[in-house]
């Protein structure tokens, strides 16, 4: 398969009562195609977060906006746009972040999380010098995160993100 640059499709999520912002690395193929973040049927967020916060998963996208913004949860990705392969993060070259200053600029960001390793790796290369703010790296969601059970999941996020939400 060959990469191709591709620009992120989807608008951040975050209103002025945002407190915690999760940033993914770049949105799936799957993602893109549904127009919203974490849109692979098997990426485990949506039920993780809901668990986190008490509350039933949301299923369409005006109910996931709906649902960040009531928790005071933004969500944006860490690039804006790279040449990828498929939704392989391994592939991502000639990245160009994400502006992350028009968030915070509104929100009250007072906790930046990542979603897995490569978002932190992107994170650290990439925002930290602009943002100064360090940020927490989460187990990925992703279903290739295998080692990690969603109960397991559930246990690490609702511990780092319940000091914030």
């Amino acid at each position: 398969m060959k990469s191709e640059m591709i620009v992120h499709p989807i608008e951040a999520v975050f209103d002025e009562r945002s407190k915690i912002l999760i940033l993914g690395s770049f949105p799936s193929v799957k993602s893109r195609e549904y127009g919203f973040f974490y849109g692979y049927p098997q990426n485990r967020f949506w039920r993780v977060i809901a668990a986190v916060c008490g509350e039933d998963a949301p299923t369409t996208n005006d109910e996931k906006r709906a649902f960040l913004l009531r928790n005071g949860i933004a969500v944006w990705d860490v690039i804006y746009s790279c040449e990828i392969v498929g939704s392989a993060d391994s592939s991502i070259r000639n990245a160009v972040p994400t502006d992350l200053e028009k968030i915070l600029e509104i929100a009250d960001i007072q906790q930046v999380f990542t979603n897995g390793k490569k978002a932190d790796e992107l994170y650290k290369k990439y925002q930290f010098h602009t943002t100064g703010k360090a940020a927490v790296c989460l187990p990925s969601t992703s279903p290739a995160n295998a080692a990690w059970t969603f109960d397991r999941l559930c246990e690490k996020w609702k511990n780092e993100l319940n000091k914030y939400i």
